[in-house]
């Protein structure tokens, strides 16, 4: 059974920053890609970023900058460094995976999700 674990999110001030993680298990996606999605309230999930296969990494035009994502493929971990949080950056963040090696962000590319961690960032 595949599973995608978060972890790290938490209450940060603006400014602050929050290191979030994802453990595979089930299954290796070392070959393939994984992702951070997010959701505010009321709103659609949306791509943050994903890292692909030996560490070529995509993100959100609204992240870039501010948000570094890395693998450590021997342990089938994914981070989400995040800094110089803004309120905006207020969401469940999720973990996505595919087998595929893709440049994608629609929801639907992705096969496993996590459970997802609150990030909330006060002003």
């Amino acid at each position: 059974q595949v599973q995608l674990v978060e972890s790290g999110g938490g209450l940060v001030q603006a400014g602050g920053s929050l290191r979030l993680s994802c453990a595979a298990s089930g299954r290796s996606f070392s070959s393939g890609t994984m992702a951070w999605f997010r959701q505010a309230p009321g709103k659609a999930r949306e791509f943050v970023g994903s890292t692909i296969r030996r560490g070529s990494t995509y993100y959100a035009n609204s992240v870039k900058g501010r948000f570094t994502i890395s693998r450590d493929n021997a342990k089938d971990l994914v981070y989400l460094q995040m800094l110089s949080l803004k309120p905006e950056d207020t969401a469940v963040y999720f973990c996505a995976a595919t087998v595929l090696a893709i440049v994608n962000a629609q929801v639907g590319s992705y096969d496993y999700w996590g459970q997802g961690t609150q990030v909330t960032v006060s002003s």
